[in-house]
């Protein structure tokens, strides 16, 4: 690489590793802790790429990128932050960053990225006045670090602001509605209607043009669609090619993954390839296992501003969240939580509390359990390739075959010693490895051994 970058974090080991990885790949880095010196080196013309933190003692990097743009126009600005939900990635689409990563960032990720942001230092010049949000709501209910999260929240600000029709699908429970709420408030339209219609609305012959006559040019989010007879199906069609300057934004939503709409005759293909101008698949809480303890305190703090009792998670609490189904996901762990909230005798809340609460509710089985009478290398590469769709047209960071091993790996061995209650020798033995070689991955893995009573 050639060029410089100005580096802003407050945390010094970031700006000490971004130096020296930098400077080993031949650029030359300034790297500060204060937005006042980062945008008077800007506003002096240093740089060709800035790595921004977001959250800095001096003010919100954010804020900056209005002004660095008025002053640098094309000066490509990466942001890092460690705030992760989908409104950081909005916010930053909507300042017009060059690029997002959440933090913890993978480092060769983004030194290939700060590599494309040098040669793009010719590109045109962004437009001059960005438009950002000002009463933009201070959260939003998707929240996640995990990767497939991140990238949904990456898909989500590149597409919120076309006329490309969307296609939203998912579990039930995993917040289908909030993808499309979020496409529509953060976007062009938000100051226009969003209704939400289901097949009862367009029934009567006289239904599409009331629809459209209440969505006025906004956004109209079509429920379930795979759920709509075919002959409704038809007059969505003929709705979606109604010309005009008031047409809305549709936005479809569906349980069934696109290849079981399609094959399955669920949804009619005019209609379907109408609807898939850009699709976007929201995980299920099984594939961001690791996001569960943090949704959970997201849900006990919001409780808490709601009036409930301050409440915090026993660590035997956190874990059986984790190895629990959730096959009614975000919405049934949320239910769940606040449940918890007003009931547990305590401050701390059990995991036998936990037990009493998940154990009155259906479906209960493991995190593995099979779905749909699915192989396991069936799930596995189900998985897998909505991993890679949802990284768009960009490949994932380089790493991928250790960070996939590690995530199977480690769920495999926590629950074997879960069924074991503990016992290494019992626990090798099942897996067929020798105990010298499980003793090592626990210790690779950061795999906690505690003797536990098995979940039922």
């Amino acid at each position: 690489m050639d060029g410089t970058v100005l580096v802003a974090d407050d945390d010094r080991t970031i700006r000490t590793v971004l130096t020296q990885a930098l400077t080993r790949a031949g650029c030359k880095v300034h790297a500060t802790s204060s937005l006042t010196t980062l945008m008077r080196w800007v506003g002096e013309g240093k740089g060709d790429v800035v790595i921004s933190d977001v959250v800095m003692p001096d003010g919100n990097g954010l804020e900056m990128l209005p002004k660095i743009a008025e002053d640098r126009p094309g000066l490509p600005v990466i942001v890092i932050s460690a705030q992760n939900t989908i409104m950081t990635a909005i916010q930053a689409a909507e300042a017009e960053a060059y690029d997002y990563l959440p933090k913890p960032f993978d480092l060769p990720d983004l030194m290939k990225r700060t590599s494309k942001a040098l040669d793009s230092r010719n590109r045109a010049p962004r437009r001059e006045d960005p438009v950002v949000q000002a009463d933009a709501p201070e959260e939003l209910p998707l929240v996640g670090k995990t990767p497939v999260m991140q990238a949904l929240y990456r898909l989500v600000a590149r597409v919120m602001n076309t006329d490309l029709p969307v296609l939203v699908t998912g579990e039930s429970g995993t917040g289908k509605s909030l993808i499309a709420k979020a496409l529509h408030d953060f976007s062009d339209r938000r100051s226009l209607p969003f209704v939400t219609v289901t097949g009862a609305d367009l029934t009567d012959l006289d239904g599409p043009a009331r629809v459209l006559a209440r969505v006025r040019g906004g956004t109209l989010l079509i429920d379930e669609i795979a759920d709509i007879d075919d002959e409704v199906q038809g007059r969505i069609v003929r709705m979606m090619d109604v010309p005009g300057d008031h047409v809305p934004r549709f936005i479809a939503s569906s349980q069934y993954d696109p290849t079981s709409l399609i094959d399955g005759g669920k949804v009619r293909k005019d209609l379907f390839y109408r609807l898939d101008g850009a699709a976007i698949e929201v995980p299920g809480l099984r594939e961001r296992v690791e996001d569960i303890p943090l949704l959970a305190q997201h849900f006990l703090t919001r409780g808490e501003r709601e009036g409930a009792p301050h409440r915090v998670l026993s660590e035997g609490a956190v874990e059986l969240f984790r190895i629990y189904s959730w096959p009614g996901n975000v919405r049934q762990l949320e239910n769940a939580v606040r449940r918890l909230s007003l009931t547990s005798r305590n401050e701390e809340i059990s995991r036998s509390e936990v037990e009493a609460v998940l154990g009155n509710q259906p479906e209960t089985g493991p995190v593995l359990r099979g779905g749909d009478g699915d192989k396991l290398g069936e799930s596995v590469a189900r998985h897998l390739r909505r991993y890679f769709d949802l990284h768009g047209a960009m490949l994932p960071p380089p790493g991928l075959y250790g960070r996939i091993l590690r995530e199977v790996e480690a769920p495999l061995i926590e629950i074997a010693l879960e069924a074991t209650g503990g016992n290494q020798a019992k626990c090798a033995d099942l897996l067929g490895i020798n105990r010298n070689t499980l003793r090592k991955k626990i210790t690779e893995l950061d795999i906690r051994v505690t003797r536990r009573r098995k979940l039922m």
